[in-house]
């Protein structure tokens, strides 16, 4: 909503492809003008996205920490309007976190190199070690943190004694 609502195009920056292609397609079936730009696609649809993003025709673009390395990405998205930048899965920034990734700690180039735009970073999983990290790597000095209740009602966890396997996957299953 806030990518809808502001001027110029927000940038996702995603660490898998084929959640890029999920949230853009969920995107898309909205009538959002969502895309991404990664190795998946083609040279062709490389260059469609392009021309997209510089006639100023999407809201929203996904892309790779490693994508935003490069010179020729941050030359377009120098040339168009952004209205700001969100990282998704950011405990990838630490070396704290999970699934870290080097090209993630590198994000620290958006501040660098496209100074006052704003910076989002999400995740579930920071502990107050990672959160610290994360804003220390992004170099976002005075952000606003917000942390949601870790209840989650539409997940279950259940432990069951292992007996009849079949009709115990069944049973979930059915449920």
């Amino acid at each position: 909503l806030p990518a809808l609502l502001r001027e110029g195009m927000a940038v996702v920056i995603s660490p898998l492809i084929s959640l890029m292609k999920d949230q853009v397609d969920s995107l898309r079936d909205m009538g959002i003008s969502a895309a991404y730009l990664n190795s998946s696609l083609s040279s062709v649809e490389q260059r469609a996205v392009i021309e997209l993003i510089k006639k100023g025709e999407l809201k929203l673009l996904y892309i790779s920490p490693e994508r935003l390395q490069t010179e020729d990405t941050i030359d377009l998205l120098k040339s168009v309007q952004l209205s700001f930048f969100v990282i998704d899965e950011a405990h990838c920034i630490s070396h704290w976190g999970h699934d870290f990734r080097m090209d993630y700690r590198n994000l620290k180039i958006i501040k660098e190199r496209f100074g006052s735009i704003k910076v989002h970073a999400f995740t579930a999983t920071a502990t107050k070690v990672v959160q610290k990290d994360i804003l220390e790597q992004l170099m976002l000095d005075d952000s606003a943190i917000h942390i949601a209740d870790v209840d989650r009602p539409n997940l279950i966890y259940r432990m069951a004694p292992r007996s009849t396997i079949i009709a115990q996957v069944t049973d979930i299953l059915e449920k």
